[in-house]
């Protein structure tokens, strides 16, 4: 006997959604078939979409919610900071049903973290992983690591506090910025893709390459993160980078070039060192 179980679950949550009730009211209202009140509703979008996306009412599934201003510097103390009230999707069926279905409650959880970190930023605010942990998805934050890590590995960079305000241990961002330049992205599309200024990601791929030119001339790391203010471990990073990436052809021409005129600026300007 097959189980359909699984199947009828899923078709019930999908029914509990506005776009349900309203069928439903006109199905029983005017009497209309079910494909003629569905064609009610897809006019009914048609024409008032624009509306219903830029009317500033909260929609089900949005939550009104107390974040940290883009502008504060993270010098500033927290209770100190200034604050801006974001509208954040928690529950969206109309994507989350289906990726629930197909990737668990891992997929979902990662995917609302993605969803609710963008709609935070391009409002003008940032999450930090306590507000994620702690006060939307109520789980650890060894957990909300877990997901930003899983993320990261694809190529996924959230503007949480900590990446957008260079905070904390996590050099994982400024490394994912290397290996797109380094993969031939231009500046503005690493910037768009990693939440970062233009002017950020130009400071990052700079001192990438003032580390590879000075470990070229046989520099020790700790004289290098000295050197370039960076620390230990993200210049060894950079180094593996340099070392185990696929670099697009032109990038290493221009890695060339650069590597050619600061060691000629040392030598020029230093002249031998003792290393």
């Amino acid at each position: 006997m097959i189980n359909n179980s699984s199947l009828q679950k899923w078709n019930r949550l999908s029914e509990k959604q506005l776009d349900t009730q309203f069928i439903n009211e006109i199905i029983s209202g005017l009497q209309c078939s079910p494909f003629e009140a569905n064609a009610i509703v897809d006019s009914v979008y048609k024409i008032y979409a624009p509306y219903f996306q830029t009317n500033g009412s909260i929609k089900p599934g949005q939550i009104l919610f107390q974040v940290l201003s883009i502008d504060n510097n993270p010098s500033v103390a927290l209770s100190d900071s200034q604050q801006i009230t974001a509208t954040l999707t928690f529950d969206d069926p109309a994507e989350d049903l289906d990726i629930r279905e197909h990737h668990g409650v891992i997929g979902l959880r990662q995917h609302r973290i993605q969803r609710v970190c963008t709609e935070a930023f391009q409002q003008g605010g940032l999450l930090t992983v306590e507000d994620l942990a702690c006060r939307l998805f109520n789980c650890g934050e060894r957990t909300i690591c877990r997901d930003l890590k899983a993320l990261r590995n694809k190529n996924i960079v959230l503007p949480l506090r900590s990446t957008i305000k260079d905070m904390g241990r996590t050099i994982s961002h400024r490394s994912l910025i290397v290996k797109h330049w380094l993969k031939g992205k231009e500046y503005s599309e690493i910037s768009r893709d990693t939440f970062h200024s233009i002017q950020s990601v130009k400071n990052y791929v700079e001192k990438f390459k003032r580390v590879i030119a000075l470990s070229e001339e046989n520099y020790d790391v700790h004289t290098i993160a000295f050197l370039v203010k960076l620390s230990a471990s993200l210049v060894e990073e950079y180094f593996n980078i340099f070392k185990n990436s696929d670099i697009a052809a032109h990038r290493r021409k221009e890695l060339q070039s650069f590597l050619k005129k600061n060691i000629f600026y040392l030598t020029a300007q230093r002249g031998p060192i003792d290393k």
